[in-house]
């Protein structure tokens, strides 16, 4: 059996895409493991989370390291410690920084269909109620790469989510959100798979 993907997780909140993620790894159906989980807030529940499954977790406040640089030497410290070899962000609301080892070896989410309602300043309840002052029809999320600007990496997943008429942003991030949890897993395990190829700005998905 081939070795299973060792993946590192950055979470800021809840961590629901977090354990959507793992009970696709207990199912079987990702082949994958989840080395250890960093999180940017001390109480994000995502920790919690991790904590409860037996995965090695802290928090690296981003409140407490101002300096970007030694921020990320101690979220790069904690994946190397515990031998991650890929990264997944999963709502984590701070800047991470590739620095060339996980160039190709990092994947985000964002809310919306990049690349719209994306960039700096679109995170969170933010971008729904963005999306809902549009009067756009369709939002959904996205599952990208990442590189080194805010939600501009290359998509690996995105689906539709239809905008309702009477959508709030708690309603519509719901069902937003419901979807994420679907395509992370299948990101993850299409990476595991060594199914995807990044060629330029587009992600092809080997058969």
């Amino acid at each position: 059996m081939a070795q299973r993907l060792r993946v590192g997780v950055l979470l800021s909140g809840e961590g629901t895409t977090f354990e959507a993620l793992c009970e696709a790894i207990d199912a079987g159906r990702v082949p994958a493991e989840v080395v250890v989980v960093v999180a940017s807030k001390e109480k994000a529940g995502g920790l919690a989370r991790a904590a409860r499954r037996g995965i090695p977790a802290l928090a690296v406040p981003r409140k407490a390291y101002p300096d970007v640089r030694e921020f990320n030497d101690r979220i790069h410290a904690a994946l190397e410690k515990h031998g991650a070899d890929f990264v997944a962000l999963l709502g984590f609301l701070s800047p991470f920084e590739l620095r060339g080892r996980y160039d190709g070896r990092a994947i985000n989410t964002h809310p919306a269909l990049i690349p719209a309602f994306c960039g700096k300043g679109f995170y969170g309840q933010r971008v729904h109620e963005a999306v809902i002052a549009s009067g756009v029809k369709v939002s959904g999320p996205t599952v990208h790469f990442c590189d080194d600007h805010y939600d501009t990496g290359p998509i690996i997943l995105q689906e539709a989510v239809p905008v309702l008429d009477d959508d709030t942003a708690d309603t519509l991030a719901a069902r937003v959100q419901a979807v994420e949890r679907r395509l992370v897993p299948e990101a993850v395990r299409l990476v595991a798979e060594g199914r995807l190829a990044i060629e330029g700005r587009r992600v092809r998905v080997r058969r």
